[in-house]
């Protein structure tokens, strides 16, 4: 189930967008969402300071009393959200500002029903394509979503994989095994040993036994695998040429 924000200072206005949502459900069928509704800007930014579950889809009127649409949308791509906004105002005027911070629509008021359903499908076909290119890792309380890019290289520890991402470090319970089940379904990474998985998009060079990671991390290999990683890395290295 998605969750949708709208968030306008005039209930009409939220109450336009949610009559526009449920008849685009009725015409889809299958889609599940839920909404919540903010009437400021500082709100919904609150929720979002909060830690509170980030919502999929933001719906954002501009011209709001207090802060407007684009610094609320300024302030979470702040945050490192990349969560999908469409913007919608009385005025093309803040059109170039939407698209600065990767709006991926922008209507004008009067909302046309017409328009507001492909802004929607270009919305949820975004949100299952980030869907599809997600994985889902265990850890105590819950299941985090992770992108196979955030995550530089795995060091096993026994019992215990070592994520390390771009911002943190993560420990979770599990075997070097069922990790590698896990992220082998993404071509760019590769099992160095018993003990490293590497995230091939992230290594800056190869010397003999030792792998260059971009977050300065020397990687040593034992030497009997060399080869075998090298040759791994070389193919994924052209398999990328060949798509470029």
């Amino acid at each position: 189930m998605y969750t949708i924000a709208l968030c306008d200072d005039e209930e009409a206005g939220l109450e336009q967008m949610e009559e526009y949502l449920s008849k685009y459900q009725e015409q889809k069928g299958s889609l599940e969402y839920k909404t919540q509704h903010f009437q400021s800007g500082e709100a919904l930014l609150e929720y979002v300071e909060k830690g509170e579950c980030m919502p999929d889809l933001l719906l954002l009127d501009i011209f709001m009393t207090g802060k407007t649409g684009i610094e609320v949308a300024q302030a979470i791509r702040r945050f490192g959200k990349k969560v999908p906004i469409i913007f919608q105002t009385m005025s093309m005027d803040y059109a170039l500002n939407a698209y600065e911070v990767d709006a991926i629509q922008y209507l004008v008021k009067p909302l046309e029903e017409d328009k507001f359903f492909h802004a929607m499908d270009v919305a949820f076909g975004q949100l299952q394509k980030e869907k599809d290119n997600h994985i889902l890792i265990k850890q105590p309380g819950g299941v985090r979503k992770l992108r196979p890019d955030e995550i530089i290289y795995c060091e096993s520890q026994k019992n215990y994989q070592i994520l390390y991402l771009e911002q943190e470090e993560c420990k979770i319970r599990m075997t070097a095994s069922e990790l590698w089940g896990i992220l082998e379904k993404s071509p760019q990474f590769g099992r160095c040993g018993r003990s490293f998985i590497l995230n091939m998009n992230h290594i800056v060079c190869f010397r003999r036994e030792m792998v260059l990671m971009d977050n300065n991390k020397k990687i040593y290999m034992p030497k009997n695998k060399t080869a075998e990683f090298k040759q791994v890395y070389l193919d994924y290295c052209f398999s990328e040429m060949d798509i470029g």
